[in-house]
C-alpha cells in the first residue's frame, strides 16, 4: 500500500487527492491543485502523455506527427512540488476504504477522488470490428490509420487491375459527427495531391472517400445550414456523403453498408462514443451511455468526496440536457473542481459557458456554433485554428504545430507522411511503436 503521513495534533496530515486520468479535466483539476501547500496530489494514467485529442485526425492524416499534439504528463506537472504521478491501470475503486486499486494489486489511498477517465468508441456490441475499423482516441490508433492510408496507396501504384486498384483508394469514414467530417475532408485532400504530384500510376478520379452517417444529416448536434454547409463542401472536394445508411457489417477488406458490400483499403469509425467504465468500479449503474451521475458540484451522487469530470460524468446543463463530452466541458470542470477542493468547499454550483462548438471540413473551410450566432468558411476556418493553437499544452507546441500549419498551407505538402511497418502490429499505447518515426520521438 501507498506510504501516507500519519496525523499529527501539531502538523496534520495534508489531504490527498487522487485524480485518475491525465486528459483535458484531470490535468485541468491537477493544475489548479498545483503547489497548493495543504494538499497532496497523485495522478494515475495508463499512459504516460497527455494528448490533444483534437488533432489526432492530422496525425491519422500525416499532417502532424504524435509528438505535436502530446506531451509527457510528468513534464507537464513537473514544476509543481506536491504533484506525484503514476503510470498504472485502475482496475477498482473501495468507498468504504478509500483506496484505488491497480492493475498490479497496489492500493493508492485517497481523502478526495477525481474520476476522469474520458471515454472510448462504442461499437454498439460488434467490439470485432475495432480491429478493422480503429476510432481516434490515442495515438497508436491515429499512426495505425495512417499508416493503413498511405500503404494502400503504394500497394494501388503496383495493382495490376482496376478493380483492386479502386478498392485500394477507397476509403470509408464511419460517423457524421466532428471527428468523422474532419477525417473524410483531410483523406480527400490528402489523396487527391498524393496522387497527383507523387504517384506515376493513379489518376484523382481512382480516389473513393465515403462517409456514412446513420441518421438524417451530418453535424447532428449543430444547426441545419451549417450541416448543409459542411455536406455541399465535402461534396464539392470528392466526398461521397452517405446518409441514413446503416453499416451492417465491417471485414478487413472492406464494410457492408445497407446490404451493399463496398471494398476498402481503409476504414475509420467514428460512430460514438461511451463512457469509460468508471462506473462499474464503484458499483453504481452508469446513465447516458455508461456515465457517473454527479450533482452539480461535480459529486458522484450517493457518495462523498468522490468526483468526477469530463466525459465520465453526467451532469444535466441548462437546457436540460447532459452536458456533451467535448474539451472544453472537461476542462472547465477540471478547473472549477480544482479550485473548490483548494478552498475545501464549492463556493456555487457548476455551471457551464459554452465557447462554441467547431468542426474544420477542409481547406480554408470550417464550421463554428455560439448558440446565439455562428459562422462558417475561411473566417471559422481560421478561428478554428486560433482556438486549437491557443489550446495546444505549451508555447512550444504551439510554435510548432504554427509553423508547420502554415508551412502546409503554403506549399500543400504533408511532413508525417512515413509508413512506420510496427504500427500495425502495435498491441496497445505503450508499445514500442509509439515512438513516431518521422521525427524520433513518441
Amino acid at each position: 500500500m501507498t506510504d501516507r503521513p500519519e496525523l499529527d495534533a501539531e502538523h496534520p496530515a495534508s489531504r490527498h487527492v487522487v485524480i485518475i486520468g491525465g486528459g483535458f479535466g484531470g490535468l485541468a483539476c491537477a493544475i489548479e491543485l498545483g503547489n497548493a501547500p495543504d494538499i497532496d496530489v497523485t495522478v494515475v494514467d495508463r499512459r504516460n502523455h497527455n494528448l490533444f485529442q483534437p488533432l489526432l485526425y492530422q496525425v491519422a492524416t500525416a499532417a502532424l506527427s504524435p509528438a505535436d499534439i502530446a506531451e509527457p504528463i510528468r513534464k507537464t506537472l513537473a514544476h509543481f512540488s506536491n504533484i506525484d504521478m503514476i503510470m498504472a491501470e485502475v482496475v477498482g475503486i473501495d468507498p468504504s476504504s478509500r483506496t484505488v486499486s491497480l492493475s498490479d494489486g497496489e492500493l493508492v489511498p485517497y481523502d478526495h477522488l477525481v474520476i476522469a477517465t474520458g471515454s472510448d468508441y462504442n461499437y454498439f456490441g460488434h467490439d470485432n470490428w475495432r480491429m478493422f475499423a480503429p476510432g481516434l482516441k490515442s495515438i497508436h490508433e491515429a499512426r495505425q490509420i495512417r499508416h493503413r492510408l498511405l500503404l494502400a496507396f503504394e500497394r494501388a501504384e503496383r495493382a495490376r487491375s482496376e478493380p483492386e486498384k479502386h478498392a485500394l483508394l477507397t476509403s470509408i469514414v464511419i460517423g457524421g459527427g466532428p471527428t468523422g467530417v474532419e477525417m473524410a475532408g483531410a483523406i480527400s485532400e490528402l489523396g487527391r495531391f498524393m496522387i497527383s504530384r507523387d504517384f506515376r500510376n493513379l489518376q484523382p478520379d481512382h480516389l473513393r472517400v465515403l462517409l456514412v452517417e446513420a441518421g438524417p444529416r451530418i453535424l447532428a448536434a449543430f444547426p441545419e445550414h451549417l450541416s448543409a454547409y459542411a455536406r455541399t463542401y465535402l461534396e464539392k472536394i470528392g466526398v461521397e456523403v452517405r446518409t441514413g445508411r446503416k453499416v451492417m457489417d465491417i471485414r478487413e477488406d472492406g464494410a457492408e453498408i445497407d446490404g451493399e458490400f463496398v471494398p476498402a483499403g481503409s476504414i475509420i469509425w467514428g460512430a460514438g462514443v461511451k463512457a469509460s467504465p468508471a462506473h462499474s468500479w464503484l458499483g453504481i449503474s452508469g446513465v447516458a451511455g455508461g456515465r457517473i451521475p454527479v450533482d452539480d458540484c461535480l459529486r458522484v451522487q450517493g457518495l462523498d468526496d468522490i468526483y468526477a469530470v469530463g466525459d465520465t460524468s453526467a451532469l444535466v446543463g441548462s437546457d436540460g440536457k447532459f452536458l456533451p463530452g467535448l474539451a472544453q466541458v472537461a476542462k472547465q470542470q477540471g478547473i472549477y473542481l480544482g479550485k473548490s477542493l483548494r478552498r475545501g468547499n464549492a463556493v456555487s454550483g457548476f455551471k457551464f459557458k459554452n465557447r462554441g462548438n467547431t468542426a474544420v471540413i477542409g481547406r480554408n473551410a470550417a464550421v463554428f456554433d455560439f448558440g446565439k450566432w455562428t459562422m462558417k468558411g475561411r473566417a471559422a476556418w481560421l478561428l478554428w485554428a486560433l482556438v486549437h493553437v491557443y489550446l495546444l499544452i505549451n508555447f512550444e507546441k504551439r510554435l510548432l504545430v504554427s509553423i508547420q500549419w502554415v508551412g502546409r498551407y503554403l506549399t500543400r505538402q504533408r511532413g508525417a507522411r512515413i509508413i512506420d511497418e510496427t504500427a500495425e502490429g502495435a498491441g496497445h499505447e505503450n508499445h514500442p511503436a509509439a515512438i513516431d518515426s518521422a521525427t524520433g520521438r513518441p
